[in-house]
C-alpha cells in the first residue's frame, strides 16, 4: 500500500531528525576542530556556508535558532577567527556574518568528515544500491514535499 511507504519514509525522517541524532553527528564532526567549534557552533558555521555572508536575523530562520543564539554562537566563532562581521552594502544600519578562509576550510573539513562518515556506513551496501539511494534522495530532496 502506498501509505504504508508514507509512514515508513517519516518514521525514517523522525529518527534521521532527532535533535539527540544531530547533536551526535556534529560531535563527531566537530571533534579536535578547536574549543570554538562544537555541536553548538556547528549549525552556524554550515548554515553561513550555505547561505553566504547574511545577518544573524536570516541566518537563525535557516538553522532553526533565535536571533539572539546565533549571535551568541557567532561572538565565539569571530574569537576564534572563524567568522567576521561585515558592513550590509545594502543597509549601512545592518552588518553580516561571513565566514572566513578559517572559518570555510573549518567547514571543509567537517564536510569531508561527514561525507567518510556516510561512506563507512554505506560500505557494506553493494555499489549500485549505495548509488541508486544517493540518487532517490537527492531527487527526494528536490522534488518532494517539502520544496
Amino acid at each position: 500500500m502506498p501509505n504504508d511507504v508514507g509512514h515508513e519514509i517519516a518514521d525514517a525522517l523522525a529518527a534521521l531528525l532527532k535533535r539527540d541524532t544531530r547533536t551526535q553527528l556534529y560531535q563527531r564532526l566537530t571533534e579536535g576542530l578547536g574549543e570554538a567549534v562544537d555541536e553548538v557552533t556547528y549549525p552556524v558555521l554550515s548554515g553561513l556556508a550555505r547561505t553566504g555572508p547574511c545577518s544573524a536575523a536570516d541566518l537563525a530562520g535557516e538553522v532553526g535558532l533565535d536571533r539572539s543564539g546565533v549571535t551568541r554562537r557567532a561572538t565565539r566563532l569571530e574569537a576564534a577567527g572563524l567568522l567576521r562581521r561585515e558592513p550590509d552594502p545594502g543597509d549601512r544600519r545592518a552588518t553580516l556574518l561571513a565566514l572566513t578562509e578559517a572559518g570555510q576550510q573549518t567547514v571543509d573539513t567537517t564536510r569531508h568528515r561527514l561525507a567518510a562518515h556516510i561512506e563507512a556506513s554505506l560500505a557494506s551496501w553493494p555499489p549500485g544500491e549505495a548509488r541508486a539511494f544517493a540518487r532517490h534522495l537527492q531527487r527526494f530532496v528536490t522534488d518532494g514535499p517539502f520544496t
